[in-house]
């Protein structure tokens, strides 16, 4: 059984399709074992208390320095023996010891088809924006590894998504979402949940 946990800082609508999937059976063989976000006022922790799911809320506005954060964060992330961590929108950098220590068990979730529109500073509307304001035609989103860049690591699966003219940034964010992210999302922790009972 895959142990999975998702790191996110606001709605948790990611984490809502995985879950949805695990319960449909989409996913096999793998259980969100922790939901932990930055922001204790998070909808996502909801949806995990409602799925009978640990829901931590950790804060880098509560320690004295990041270092001190990044050190809790390890350690709670630790208490789980996690064989994945997902990011599904989670907005706070995380520790490159963390990187090192679950290598190739982080994957992320970026609005748009990579290498389009991310790097630093590209993350939520403002991809959007971004994309509106350089007239593509075509955008989409990424699920891939994390490495100790920003949005450099192996693509696991990428979904295109038609613009259309007149959308508005939260308009394109919203289909992005629909059609792209609440697909790509279940079905790379679906994927890897597979590749670790076959290894088993």
């Amino acid at each position: 059984m895959l142990r999975v946990g998702v790191l996110v800082s606001g709605g948790g609508t990611n984490l809502q399709a995985v879950l949805d999937a695990i319960d449909s059976g989409e996913i096999k063989n793998a259980e969100v074992k922790v939901v932990i976000s930055n922001n204790r006022n998070a909808y996502a922790l909801e949806r995990a208390r409602n799925h009978g799911i640990d829901a931590i809320s950790i804060s880098p506005k509560d320690y004295e320095s990041r270092a001190l954060f990044y050190d809790e964060l390890l350690s709670r992330i630790d208490e789980y023996h996690l064989d994945l961590i997902v990011l599904a929108g989670f907005l706070v950098t995380i520790p490159e010891a963390m990187i090192r220590k679950y290598q190739n068990r982080i994957i992320n979730i970026h609005p748009s088809l990579i290498p389009s529109f991310c790097g630093t500073g590209y993350y939520g509307l403002k991809v959007h924006e971004a994309a509106l304001a350089r007239g593509v035609k075509i955008t989409g989103a990424t699920v891939h590894y994390v490495d100790e860049g920003t949005d450099t690591g192996p693509i696991i699966l990428q979904k295109a998504v038609e613009v259309k003219e007149g959308d508005t940034p939260g308009e394109l964010q919203k289909r992005v979402m629909e059609e792209a992210e609440w697909v790509i999302l279940p079905q790379a922790i679906a994927l890897i949940a597979k590749e670790q009972e076959e290894k088993a």
